[in-house]
């Protein structure tokens, strides 16, 4: 008679633990993982992300959850929540125990607070470190973006000639462009750049994954995230700059930069008003932010942008920028 094989004992779910319970010590390997695998993909430094993670689970102010395997955090999800939208701040598990079961547990525990919330009617989260894209929680009222991450290595750029622009002085190409001169940024343009922000994505697609730049009020909120939040990296002013058309004294162009590593600059966002479209002021803000970034001593520069923007895409990789990474941004409305 064959020996009879007895089952091999299935090792045990990590729990699902309020982040709320947890302290910031019960964190740390999680953490310094995480800060270790976004140093590795992205050159990027993640650390003071994860001290504000630190210090709000001490405050016990952070929404989320952790998996938890005998008393060490494995993985762990958090939200915000602003006005009638749920943000999903990160999503990150260990390399020990990434797999689809925990990464959709964590999600799905995140989108069922969220979606138990009276007010709440659209949920946002762009997951860097998110590694199953084919067992989306909640299909039905989920839509994807599929989005680039690129870098440039900044000797290998391609930033053509200046084409006789300077900071502050009119250029004298033909077209738009010869209207528009480029300053320095300053924080009193704030408001100038919100309004354009909103007209300048207006129908475009980073307003199907953004709700805040289809209005003056959330693009306001935009800009303060940026400069005042580590999410984008430390932002750079000397590298961040605004375009205005000379006749007019309108703001038609904005490119802001951060620095994610003390040798790696990163664009947060670059945008020009519709009447200028075309005429090469896009071009030469990104091509004037890149030659800050690199007497910066910037080696390298990365930035995100939407696959199906196809134009923009077109204009990275022809200053050099290459794909290094493909992420989805994903939105969950209707439920």
């Amino acid at each position: 008679m064959a020996a009879r094989l007895e089952p091999v004992p299935r090792a045990p779910s990590p729990s699902l633990v309020d982040l709320r319970h947890l302290r910031s010590v019960d964190l740390n390997p999680l953490l310094d993982e995480e800060v270790q695998a976004w140093r590795q993909l992205l050159d990027w430094d993640f650390g003071k992300s994860a001290e504000l993670v630190r210090r709000f689970v001490d405050m016990r102010a952070l929404n989320g959850f952790a998996l938890v395997d005998d008393g060490e955090a494995a993985g762990y999800a958090y939200y915000v929540l602003e006005e009638h939208k749920g943000l999903i701040g990160d999503l990150f598990v260990r390399d020990a125990f990434c797999s689809v079961e925990n990464e959709s547990r964590l999600l799905g525990s995140i989108l069922g607070s969220l979606t138990s919330a009276p007010d709440i009617v659209r949920v946002e989260s762009q997951l860097m470190m998110w590694h199953s894209p084919d067992a989306m929680p909640m299909p039905r009222h989920l839509s994807g973006f599929e989005r680039n991450f690129m870098m440039l290595e900044m000797q290998r750029a391609e930033l053509g000639p200046a084409r006789r622009w300077t900071l502050g002085v009119v250029p004298t190409t033909a077209g738009a462009s010869s209207r528009v001169y480029v300053e320095r940024w300053s924080d009193q343009y704030q408001e100038a750049a919100a309004q354009l922000i909103a007209q300048a994505y207006r129908g475009h697609v980073d307003s199907l994954i953004n709700d805040q730049y289809r209005s003056i009020g959330g693009a306001r909120r935009f800009l303060f995230n940026i400069v005042q939040y580590p999410g984008c990296g430390t932002f750079y002013k000397p590298a961040s700059l605004a375009a205005f058309d000379r006749m007019t004294g309108r703001m038609c162009g904005i490119c802001l930069a951060s620095l994610v590593m003390p040798h790696c600059g990163h664009i947060t966002l670059i945008c020009v008003a519709p009447w200028v479209r075309g005429g090469g002021v896009g071009y030469e803000l990104l091509r004037q932010s890149l030659a800050l970034l690199r007497e910066a001593g910037c080696r390298k520069t990365s930035l995100t942008v939407t696959a199906s923007n196809r134009e923009a895409v077109r204009l990275y990789e022809d200053v050099g920028f290459t794909t290094t990474r493909k992420f989805f941004a994903y939105v969950w409305e209707g439920f």
